[in-house]
């Protein structure tokens, strides 16, 4: 049976474009160029917003928030999209394990990930070795919030470990100790990401360290933001597996979804050491 088959007639679930378009090239979908241009108004959003701040303003001061309010629902829409005819239609089918042709597309969105945060790397090494850097060596507050870092990146780190465990236990057929790994794993993503909104309204409330203080503090909440935004996309990924996984889907030799999802996984833990690393610690360098 193929996808398109089971979409609508079984089980009730429209899944967007299923017809063989472009001709020639099969199933395609056009929810990952909605996400990408969701993803660019972020950029648009925030650099027209610049140009209308100031007396000599370009555009008006409402127009780069319009722009990125817009591109914030563009870009939840092909998010929604492309997890539901990524993964949630696979649901239905009960995941093959011998298909490669995910895993290279993940690979391939993965070195697309890996150009994004090196555009901004270099703009925080560009602006770090510029005349404009200032006092913001000593922006990133110490004591309290620097034991949330440590602790919130312990807390990444374990989880990455828990899920490749959780994944080796499905390869190995033990379904319940899959399923607990991947429970902890999820609700370690979700603890941190909890510390990581704490530690901006700590930022924010008690240090004035905000997206408009400088150079340093937009750098530090662009790629910080950008990073968790990433995260919380892999723990919706991850609740997903797992919902399959409660309702007996994957085995060990079904498990391509696990190991794709495992692979996002596994980078925005590497991305976040680099965050760290880099801003953290570089801060006071």
């Amino acid at each position: 049976m193929s996808v398109a088959d089971d979409s609508t007639d079984d089980h009730g679930h429209h899944l967007p474009a299923v017809e063989d378009w472009p001709k020639g090239f099969g199933e395609a979908s056009w929810w990952p160029f909605i996400t990408a241009i969701g993803a660019a108004g972020f950029y648009i959003g925030a650099a027209l917003y610049v140009l209308g701040r100031g007396e000599s303003a370009l555009v008006g001061p409402m127009v780069g928030p319009g722009v990125f309010i817009a591109s914030t629902f563009a870009f939840l829409a092909g998010l929604y999209g492309w997890v539901y005819h990524a993964f949630v239609a696979a649901y239905w089918s009960n995941d093959g394990g011998g298909s490669t042709a995910l895993r290279w597309g993940m690979i391939g969105f993965l070195g697309s990930e890996i150009a994004t945060f090196g555009a901004g790397f270099a703009y925080y090494f560009f602006i770090r070795a510029g005349t404009q850097w200032s006092t913001a060596a000593s922006a990133i507050p110490d004591g309290f919030l620097g034991s949330l870092v440590v602790v919130n990146t312990a807390i990444l780190v374990v989880s990455s470990f828990t899920l490749h465990f959780a994944h080796v236990a499905l390869r190995k057929g033990n379904r319940s100790r899959f399923l607990a790994l991947l429970v902890s794993t999820l609700v370690l993503g979700v603890v941190f990401i909890g510390g990581q909104v704490y530690e901006y309204y700590e930022f924010i409330a008690h240090e004035g360290f905000t997206l408009s203080g400088g150079l340093f503090e937009s750098a530090f909440f662009g790629l910080t933001g950008l990073h968790g935004l990433h995260v919380t996309m892999g723990a919706v990924l991850i609740g997903i597996i797992m919902v399959r996984g409660l309702r007996g889907q994957y085995s060990a030799d079904r498990h391509t979804s696990v190991s794709t999802v495992s692979m996002y996984w596994h980078f925005v833990d590497i991305v976040w050491i680099f965050l760290v690393v880099v801003l953290y610690a570089g801060s006071v360098a």
